[in-house]
């Protein structure tokens, strides 16, 4: 599939997100999944899908204390960036569940050309049902995926869950106060760029210690945010000055200035984007977190 087949594609599934307004959750999820295996999505937003790339990757993977051999779970995987980069420099075994049927077949097909098939598996699958048993995994990474899950309740509870006592989840993700959102940011494209449905970093943390976990490591990583909105504004510009025919049908200078208005907003300091390391207690001792 090139860049210019999926024009159709991504005006269809902007069309069916518009049809449900965003109201129907599973609606939601499988938009966006769609539009994450489009190549004109992979475009605008390069390989790594999250501001940051490699490098805060591996800054995670350092807050995490992950160890060779840890059986790790990549929520949200994607095409299998993280893990198979945590694979290779950090010895672990991973798998990665993405709701993404096509994602999830490049994945599989990158692990089977990086020789790494036999430490690094992945399955599709939804981060608010997972495929996975009871405290089955020493370690969680998340990276820019909270932020699109409609029930992020439902999604914290179930990291915690598949997670052993003792074991860490760690999550870089955008931030943002909802006021500052630009309305045409709410819809199909806001979510793909993971700020039509991100929150506060408190309410971030408080989603996460509400599903049992004790943060431990909260970072700010603004300036990788800014960078990303920069990078796709400068793709959007490039794009229009190429003028190809079959991305006529996309308002690419609105999409300029709806990226201008995002960046002036994280400069701002009403948005940018978080790490956050936590841990599932040792014994299932519970939380000092609130009951209601």
């Amino acid at each position: 599939m090139t860049t210019t087949d999926t024009l159709p594609s991504l005006v269809q599934l902007a069309q069916r997100f518009q049809a449900v307004n965003g109201d129907d959750p599973e609606a939601v999820k499988a938009c966006c999944a769609a539009a994450y295996g489009l190549d004109l999505v992979a475009l605008f937003l390069g390989d790594s899908y999250h501001p940051g790339g490699a490098a805060l990757t591996r800054r995670l993977a350092d807050a995490m204390e992950l160890r060779a051999l840890d059986r790790v779970l990549d929520a949200a995987a994607g095409v299998g960036t993280t893990a198979l980069l945590l694979a290779r420099e950090r010895g672990v075994d991973v798998i990665g569940v993405d709701l993404g049927e096509v994602q999830v077949a490049r994945a599989r097909g990158r692990a089977r050309r990086f020789g790494l098939a036999d430490r690094v598996g992945f399955e599709v699958g939804d981060a608010e049902r997972l495929p996975l048993g009871d405290g089955s995994v020493d370690a969680i990474v998340c990276e820019c995926a909270l932020c699109t899950f409609p029930d992020k309740a439902a999604a914290a509870a179930e990291l915690a869950r598949v997670l052993r006592p003792g074991g860490r989840l760690g999550i870089t993700d955008v931030w943002l106060d909802p006021e500052r959102l630009d309305r045409e940011l709410r819809g199909l494209a806001g979510r793909v760029a993971c700020l039509a449905d991100a929150r506060p970093i408190a309410e971030i943390t408080d989603t996460v210690s509400r599903a049992g976990l004790s943060v431990t490591r909260v970072e700010r990583h603004d300036d990788a945010l800014l960078e990303t909105i920069d990078q796709v504004e400068t793709r959007l510009r490039a794009l229009r000055l190429a003028d190809l025919p079959p991305l006529r049908g996309l308002d690419l200078r609105r999409g300029v200035e709806l990226a201008r208005r995002a960046a002036e907003v994280v400069r701002c300091g009403d948005a940018g984007y978080v790490l956050l390391v936590a841990t599932r207690p040792p014994m299932d001792t519970p939380c000092a977190v609130s009951s209601t």
